[in-house]
């Protein structure tokens, strides 16, 4: 019969102690909005864009290049690697400067001087 009742007497105190404490604070996950991963998507999305028109660019300004007599598509892309970028940048250059990229011989710079 004792034992009953410490048992009850435990279960109200501890029911009363535990309801007396406040309960402790939950972190709040931060939660991710349709709006804010609509914005990422759209960023990564443009990111792709800009990549994709340069290589584009690029692409198209090389096959310009070919277009130059003695100018192939090997040389086309290390003067536009070089930063002769147009026809013209490369039949203006010097020709130091055309030596001076790999891939480009005499040969090709006096066929391009010729252009001139």
């Amino acid at each position: 019969m004792i034992s009953k009742f410490l048992g009850k007497l435990k279960s109200i105190l501890f029911k009363s102690a535990a309801s007396s404490e406040t309960p402790l604070k939950q972190e709040k996950k931060p939660i991710k909005s349709a709006k804010s991963s609509k914005t990422i998507t759209k960023t990564k999305t443009k990111a792709k864009a800009k990549i994709k028109a340069k290589t584009s660019n690029s692409k198209k300004n090389i096959e310009t290049l070919t277009a130059l007599p003695g100018v192939g598509a090997k040389s086309a892309k290390a003067l536009f690697e070089a930063g002769f970028k147009t026809r013209e940048a490369i039949i203006a250059a010097d020709e130091k400067d055309l030596l001076a990229v790999s891939g480009v011989g005499i040969n090709l710079v006096k066929k391009l001087k010729e252009l001139k």
